[in-house]
């Protein structure tokens, strides 16, 4: 097992680190390699949320018990399930490589982010559907630019935070 998590990791950073030398004036190499996996990520998410609106839920809402989720809501929760443990995935071992935190911290403040974003996604999906009458897909689009600037600045900072040279 070990040796197919290096093989995959390996060839992600093999692939990602390919185009850095194209934007190397622009950005450091670990902010690269966050909008890289991340926009992976955010691509894949936007997909998902597409066609499970779309075509898994088509959108109607979703009756679960005594619970109506709304299409967009339902659309995004099952989208999370799939990207929350890839986003996780390259963010511990493509990214944030150099951190002293142990995965298991790791784990849980990556999941508290991620409640985070959950909750914007949430907040900014009910504003801009229910309120404002904007299309799902584009709401989604909207709501992800706000979210990935949360997610940046929360992963770098709390969830995957380097210790610093000579601090304690």
């Amino acid at each position: 097992m070990q040796k197919l998590h290096e093989h995959i990791r390996g060839g992600i950073l093999q692939l990602v680190d390919l185009f850095y030398p194209l934007f190397r004036r622009l950005m450091p190499h670990q902010t690269f390699r966050y909008a890289a996996c991340g926009g992976f990520n955010t691509v894949l998410d936007i997909g998902l949320f597409f066609v499970s609106y779309n075509y898994l839920f088509l959108k109607e809402p979703q009756h679960i018990g005594w619970i109506t989720i709304s299409p967009h809501i339902a659309s995004f929760l099952s989208a999370f399930l799939v990207t929350f443990p890839i986003g996780f995935y390259l963010s511990r071992y493509v990214v944030f490589q150099e951190t002293s935190v142990a995965k298991k911290v790791q784990l849980f403040r990556y999941f508290i982010v991620v409640l985070g974003c959950l909750i914007l996604n949430y907040i900014f999906l009910k504003l801009f559907v229910e309120v404002f009458g904007w299309y799902a897909t584009p709401s989604k689009l909207a709501t992800t630019v706000f979210v990935v600037a949360f997610s940046y600045y929360m992963q770098k900072y709390f969830t995957f935070k380097a210790v610093e040279a000579g601090a304690d």
